[in-house]
């Protein structure tokens, strides 16, 4: 009988926003995922890295202005980097976790690479920041090399780019091989590194994909029987910051249609996450898709904890 496959995806808070954090905060959340492992669950993880992209990309671009000979690195290597240095550091964590439990397991960090539709409309309004807070004079330089900026009152100005919808994890193949051997795989980090097709070619793009919709497309692509994305909150709630703000423990994918169209949920926190569970739950029966904490993810598994959605 085969076994029973999750992704779980993680936000923020699972990886910190620096080094020593990011140590930190892995020894705990590899305890949970090692938890997922020891029931029996085969397990895929992917995971943000917006603080780690934002770090790296301000650190090649600073070491380029002080360098004869060296150049800024594009938004695709940078996401490599981040996917490389946070897939090390769960690697090991997982591996340390899955040795104290007497567990004989593997964990393979994949750089994964996205394909993206070069026309996709995002490429047309871009909106995700990236990196530091720059100045006048900066932001006209990062104009001038046809980057979009935007300025933020009172911080300085920031380079924003587009978030296209992924439409293929180009390897998937690989992925599924780690999880049919029953080894646990770190894959679609960041939301994977966007690519577009040039020819035979893979030409990486100035972008950055929504990581909840990546978790959702390897959910759907791997043939996952639950997603479970892992935020800042214990629960989804409706009227969010309003003194009639409630939570919800369980949603129908008509009830969250309904509650999309109502404007519900904000475009870039909890709405990615609920249209990536919806899309999941589209392509398959049986499917559960979880949104919850990291402290009650075992919890909502067993239906006391979380937001969750079902097909049948």
């Amino acid at each position: 009988m085969a076994k029973k496959r999750i992704v779980l995806a993680l936000g923020h808070h699972a990886l910190g926003t620096n080094l020593p954090e990011q140590k930190k905060a892995v020894a705990e959340t590899a305890r949970v995922i090692a938890d997922f492992i020891e029931a029996g669950w085969q397990v895929a993880v992917t995971h943000s890295n917006a603080p780690q992209v934002g770090m790296i990309h301000t650190a090649m671009n600073e070491f380029g202005k002080l360098h004869d000979g060296y150049t800024s690195a594009p938004m695709s290597v940078c996401s490599a980097m981040s996917q490389g240095y946070i897939g090390y550091d769960l690697q090991n964590g997982i591996r340390a976790e899955l040795v104290k439990r007497g567990i004989c397991k593997s964990a393979a960090t994949i750089l994964t690479q996205m394909l993206v539709n070069p026309y996709d409309e995002a490429f047309y309004t871009p909106m995700k920041p990236v990196g530091r807070f720059m100045s006048a004079e900066d932001a006209k330089e990062e104009e001038e090399k046809g980057n979009y900026v935007e300025e933020v009152p009172g911080k300085g100005f920031r380079r924003v780019v587009a978030s296209p919808k992924p439409v293929s994890i180009v390897e998937i193949d690989i992925i599924k091989a780690v999880l049919d051997a029953d080894q646990i795989v770190i894959a679609c980090g960041g939301g994977g590194i966007p690519v577009m097709e040039q020819g035979y070619r893979l030409k990486g793009a100035s972008a950055v994909i929504e990581k909840d919709r990546a978790a959702g497309l390897l959910a759907k692509e791997i043939d996952a029987d639950v997603l479970m994305i892992l935020t800042n909150v214990d629960n989804v709630t409706l009227n969010f910051g309003m003194p009639d703000e409630r939570s919800i423990s369980q949603m129908s994918l008509e009830e969250a249609e309904g509650y999309i169209q109502e404007g519900q949920f904000e475009s870039g926190s909890m709405l990615p996450k609920i249209e990536a569970s919806l899309d999941f739950l589209r392509h398959g029966k049986d499917r559960k898709a979880i949104i919850t904490s990291l402290e009650k993810a075992k919890a909502s598994l067993e239906g006391k904890a979380g937001t969750v959605m079902q097909s049948f």
